[in-house]
């Protein structure tokens, strides 16, 4: 117990415990953001091979989208919810213009029994600020 009671083991112990917790809080707060940055998604794309989805409109999805993205209108999700992907343990990838379709087409894809299920953060228009690469009507932009 006298550990304990010395004034430096307190303070190293105190200094142990705020560090770790400073290593832990991006992962933290990453959790409540609902969405990963443009880097976590190409890793996904390329290295777990996520199935990309946009959400958007076929007009908007027509004048630029993610190179692998295929397009589920929003108000069709859920009639073809079946297509995204043949294994439901793979990752899915959700984008939008700006990440709040995203979020709403989340829970339906959730429901529907997929395991998971990631939205890009700011969507197109954060993954174009990033200098990620673009299609627009067969070419990469």
């Amino acid at each position: 117990m006298k550990f304990f009671t010395d004034y430096t083991n307190l303070v190293l112990i105190a200094v142990a415990l705020i560090s770790g917790g400073l290593l832990l809080w991006p992962s933290i707060a990453r959790r409540g953001r609902g969405g990963v940055s443009a880097p976590e998604a190409i890793q996904l794309i390329n290295r777990r091979n996520a199935s990309v989805i946009d959400v958007r409109p076929a007009a908007e999805y027509s004048k630029g989208h993610l190179p692998a993205a295929r397009n589920f209108e929003i108000s069709e999700l859920q009639a073809k919810i079946g297509q995204i992907a043949k294994n439901k343990s793979n990752p899915v990838l959700l984008v939008c213009q700006t990440g709040q379709q995203s979020q709403k087409a989340s829970q339906i894809v959730s429901d529907a029994g997929y395991a998971e299920v990631h939205v890009l953060q700011g969507g197109l228009d954060a993954w174009q600020k990033a200098g990620m690469p673009v299609v627009k009507q067969g070419a990469v932009k």
